[in-house]
C-alpha cells in the first residue's frame, strides 16, 4: 500500500513521454488513471495496455485548450470513480521554435493555449471537485524555462513562467482547503520533445548529447512521490529533479 493506492490521478499529455510513463507508474502503484489527451488512438491502446496488467484506466480524449474538454474530463473522472485525487498538468508543446521577429502569431499563440490556458483550465475545472470532496493535489510540470529566457523559445518561456505562477497562485487559494499545489521541473526528459528542439538546431539545449537527458520513468517517480506526505513541505514550491538531493530523497540515486 502507498498513498496513490485507490487514488484517481489526472494526467494530461498521457499518450507519451512524461505521461505515459507516469501512468504506468501510478496504475503499478494501485491508482486508478484518467488519461488525457488529444490522440484517441494512443490512449486508448495506454489504457487497454494498463487495464491487461490489473490496473483500472479511462480514456478520455481531450483537448486541454478548450475549457469543456477539461471540464467533461472531471466529470468523467467523477462517474467512472467517484472522485479527482490527482491532477498533473503535463501536456505541452514546443514547436513551432524560432525568432519573435519572425514566428508565426497563431502558432506562437497556440503554444500559449496550450501550455498555460490548458493548465489554468484543468485547475478551474479540478479545483471545485477537489474542494467539495476536502483536498487534493495539483501538479504542474514545469521547465528550466519558466525562469531563463533561450532563443527561439519565446513562447515555451513564456507559458511555462506563467504556469509557474498559476502553480504558485493556486496553492495560495486552494491549501485552505485541503489542496495542495506544486511544480515540477524535470529537467531535459528524452522524450519526442527533445527529439523536436534537437532537430531545430536553436540554442544550446539543441545541442545537447542524448545521454545528458534523464528517463521519463524518472520524472514518473517524482510524480508519485509528490503526491505523498514526504512532499508535504513542497507545496506551493517547485521540486527540481536536477537537485542530486531530491533524486536521491525519491530514490533516483544512491
Amino acid at each position: 500500500m502507498t498513498a496513490i493506492t485507490g487514488k484517481t490521478v489526472l494526467i494530461t499529455g498521457a499518450s507519451r513521454g512524461i505521461g505515459a510513463a507516469a501512468a504506468r507508474r501510478f496504475a503499478a502503484l494501485g491508482a486508478q488513471v484518467v488519461l488525457l489527451a488529444r490522440s484517441t488512438e494512443e490512449i486508448t491502446a495506454l489504457a487497454e495496455e494498463i487495464t491487461r496488467s490489473g490496473g483500472q484506466a479511462l480514456a478520455q480524449r481531450c483537448d486541454v485548450a478548450i475549457y469543456g474538454d477539461m471540464e467533461a474530463a472531471i466529470r468523467a473522472a467523477q462517474k467512472t470513480f467517484g472522485r479527482v485525487d490527482v491532477l498533473i498538468g503535463n501536456a505541452g508543446v514546443i514547436e513551432p521554435i524560432g525568432p519573435i521577429s519572425a514566428i508565426d502569431p497563431e502558432a506562437w499563440g497556440r503554444v500559449i493555449d496550450i501550455n498555460l490556458k490548458g493548465i489554468f483550465h484543468g485547475m478551474r475545472a479540478a479545483m471545485p471537485a477537489m474542494q467539495a470532496q476536502g483536498g487534493g493535489t495539483i501538479i504542474t510540470i514545469s521547465s528550466g524555462a519558466a525562469h531563463n529566457p533561450l532563443e527561439g523559445w519565446s513562447h515555451y518561456c513564456a507559458s511555462k513562467a506563467g504556469a509557474a505562477m498559476l502553480t504558485r497562485c493556486a496553492d495560495k487559494e486552494g491549501r485552505a482547503q485541503g489542496i495542495r499545489a506544486m511544480g515540477l521541473s524535470p529537467g531535459t526528459v528524452a522524450t519526442d520533445m527533445q527529439r523536436e528542439i534537437r532537430a531545430s538546431g536553436v540554442n544550446p539545449v539543441s545541442r545537447l548529447d542524448w545521454s545528458e537527458h534523464i528517463p521519463p520513468e524518472w520524472p514518473a517517480e517524482a510524480l508519485v512521490w509528490m503526491c505523498g506526505p514526504d512532499a508535504e513541505e513542497f507545496a506551493g514550491q517547485e521540486v527540481s529533479l536536477r537537485d542530486e538531493a531530491i533524486r536521491r530523497r525519491i530514490g533516483l540515486v544512491a
